[in-house]
């Protein structure tokens, strides 16, 4: 059977980097985006970066070349997914891959004028085969984003309220993302992941706490506060609002259904929020 070559677009990113690995270890050839030039020396057996630049689609036929099977994502911080995703859908027809993965963020498709749903609808339309999974926040947020405070301060500042929410580990989603892009069984479906259980900021913090022993607690913030140390941090104030809107949804609610879909597609249980806070655990001390 020949070797099959996979496209991963965003391939340096918590998701997309873990892909990479997963389907090198399995013997694909893989290719994947990268807007840093450097990055394009790299090579590596059955792996090389490719220059695309989504905002102006420079390189886009080019990383395409040999190109049998893809996996899509809109990079954090634009607000237009559409825009971005769009000429990649496209082209993906243009080449009549074998099948397309998109990943898009879950509660999107109750909202059909938002441009990432315009995208769901673009690849479902396309004819091609795909998936759409569309993951629940993820639980390396605590690790990256809200880090700083849980450092500084001991503490989880976020504007959240008592809201639980079925955060999924990264790792999770790299792990399904790969089964889907490397079989048809569930060809042509959209799945929503969640974590195994659905819980509060507090219980995020107690579990931070059992492993340094040291009180880390919640504290819940104004979504002004937040929107603050956003911005302190360096984000785009564009980006900064759209993140104090997503986190009104979560304060609501939205977050906290449980789903069976990384069992389901896996075979094992979703990874829990304990094992999360142990295998990350340098980051907290």
């Amino acid at each position: 059977m020949q070797i099959k070559k996979v496209l991963v677009v965003g391939a340096t990113g918590k998701v997309g980097s873990e892909i990479v690995k997963n389907l090198i270890s399995q013997g694909y050839i893989v290719r994947g985006t990268t807007k840093d030039k450097k990055l394009l020396n790299v090579k590596e057996k059955n792996f090389e970066y490719v220059y695309l630049d989504l905002e102006t689609t420079e390189g886009l036929k080019e990383a395409f070349q040999d190109t049998d099977r893809a996996f899509f994502l809109s990079p954090a911080g634009y607000l237009d997914q559409y825009k971005l995703l769009s000429p990649l859908i496209r082209e993906a027809k243009n080449k009549n891959l074998e099948k397309v993965v998109l990943m898009s963020v879950m509660g999107v498709n109750l909202i059909e004028t938002s441009p990432l749903r315009r995208a769901e609808v673009e690849l479902e339309n396309s004819g091609l085969n795909y998936n759409i999974i569309r993951p629940n926040w993820f639980m390396q947020n605590f690790n990256t984003f809200w880090i700083k405070g849980i450092i500084e301060s001991n503490k989880i500042l976020l504007p959240a309220g008592d809201a639980k929410v079925s955060f999924i580990d990264a790792r999770d989603i790299s792990d399904v993302a790969t089964k889907l892009l490397t079989s048809n069984i569930h060809n042509n479906k959209a799945f929503d992941l969640t974590g195994p259980e659905s819980i509060t900021h507090d219980t995020v913090a107690n579990y931070i706490s059992s492993i340094t022993n040291k009180k880390v607690f919640y504290q819940n913030i104004s979504s002004s506060e937040f929107k603050k140390d956003l911005l302190n941090a360096e984000l785009p104030e564009h980006y900064a609002d759209f993140l104090v809107t997503i986190m009104g949804f979560l304060r609501e609610g939205f977050n906290s259904k449980v789903t069976d879909s990384v069992s389901n597609i896996l075979g094992r249980s979703a990874i829990s929020i304990s094992k999360y806070v142990n295998d990350y655990k340098t980051y907290w001390l």
